[in-house]
Order: C-alpha cells, then structure tokens, then sequence
C-alpha cells in the first residue's frame, strides 16, 4: 500500500529537522557550549525550534499514516498535513531564525495544535464507520 502524504509530511519534516539541527551546531559552536544552552539565548531559541519539531511531528506522522491506511480521503488529509507543516515552518522559523515573530510563533503553535485535533477526530471517525 502507497502512503504518499505520510511519505511527503514525514521527508518535509525530516528536511527540516535537519536545517534546525544544522543551526544548533552552528551555535554551539559559535558560543562554545557543547551541552545545554549555556545562558545563550539564540541557542535556547534554536534548541527549542529543534526540539519543539520533535515533539510534535512524530505523533501526526502517525494520525497521517494511520488515516491513509484506514483509506481517508487524500485531500482530507493532504489539507491537514499541509497545515502542520506550514505550520512548523512558521514556528520553527519564528524561534530559530528571527528574535522576535509572535505572529510566525503563534500561527505555528495554532495550525499544529488544529492540524493535529482534527486529524485525530478524522482518524477515530475514519474506524468508527
């Protein structure tokens, strides 16, 4: 069975973990502080961007997956994994890339936490009919 919005969200996310990372090493390095953040906040923002991804993305990878493998309809859950990852872009680069967006942060924190409520309830729909 072909998982194409699971494959698409979870390479965009993947991609994007890496840039994050990226530029967590690159401040450490540049702050020479090899564990925690030192008292560095560009690197506290950056550690957060990383992290925030991660606690994020592996649990609407799964909601994704698990709604194409119940046969949701594609452009249900295209739209619902195109706002999570816009989403995450848009916080992610609210924190690790700029000092000051509250407009990028909050569209982040809202598009996730909306893409990921109604794809949970589009999952529990999808195995109960």
């Amino acid at each position: 069975m072909s998982l194409p919005v699971t494959t698409i969200l979870a390479s965009c996310l993947a991609l994007w973990l890496v840039i994050l990372s990226i530029r967590v090493v690159r401040q450490r390095g540049a702050a020479s502080v090899s564990l925690a953040d030192g008292g560095d906040e560009t690197l506290l923002r950056r550690i957060r961007a990383q992290a925030n991804l991660t606690e994020y993305a592996p649990m609407m990878v799964i909601l994704v997956g698990l709604a194409e493998l119940q046969g949701g309809n594609f452009y249900i859950i295209g739209g619902f994994a195109a706002l999570f990852l816009a989403a995450r872009l848009s916080h992610g680069f609210a924190l690790s890339f700029s000092k000051h967006n509250p407009a990028a942060r909050i569209f982040g924190a809202a598009g996730s936490f909306t893409s990921l409520g109604f794809m949970a309830l589009y999952d529990l729909f999808l195995v109960t009919t």
